[in-house]
């Protein structure tokens, strides 16, 4: 119980000193926006820390990262894990970027919401859980998939996992 404090104090810090510089973006007004993102270095924590929560339950998974843009910006993939896994949970993250959900809520809504049906056709997106949104002050600024550790319930406690003992 201890060495998970000590870690999740030691990811909450590191995450708060990694998040990357504001982008700079002009607005339709020509004011200008600030934004926040996600760093490549808090990219690889969430990603190391998804593995390792996934590797709790015993399993294996691949992680995609995704900044508020939609970009890639880290995978990482465990031993032994199936090709297809990595777009999965690529797609994952950008399905929970894209629509500030986790991608299995979404997918649920889907099949329960006749007028949401339509987003299973759009190929970028993936209804299924695994993809976590990661806030700061209330703002997504880039998104967690899991894919692959066994199951869609356990992808997505693996992102939450890493997103929480990352501090957010």
């Amino acid at each position: 119980m201890m060495k998970s404090i000590k870690t999740s104090v030691l990811a909450a810090t590191l995450a708060a000193s990694t998040l990357s510089a504001p982008m700079v973006v002009a607005a339709e007004d020509g004011t200008v926006l600030n934004q926040q993102s996600l760093s490549l270095a808090l990219a690889n924590t969430l990603a190391s820390g998804a593995l390792a929560a996934c590797d709790e339950i015993g399993q294996t998974a691949v992680v995609a990262v995704v900044d508020r843009g939609g970009n890639l910006v880290a995978v990482q993939r465990g031993d032994n894990v199936g090709p297809h896994n990595t777009l999965a949970a690529q797609r994952k993250a950008y399905t929970s970027l894209s629509t500030k959900s986790k991608s299995g809520e979404l997918g649920e809504k889907v099949r329960n919401d006749p007028a949401s049906q339509n987003l299973n056709t759009v190929p970028e997106l993936l209804l299924l859980g695994g993809g976590v949104p990661v806030t700061l002050d209330g703002l997504v600024i880039g998104a967690v998939g899991v894919a692959g550790a066994g199951g869609s319930a356990n992808d997505q406690s693996c992102a939450e996992q890493a997103i929480a003992n990352a501090g957010f």
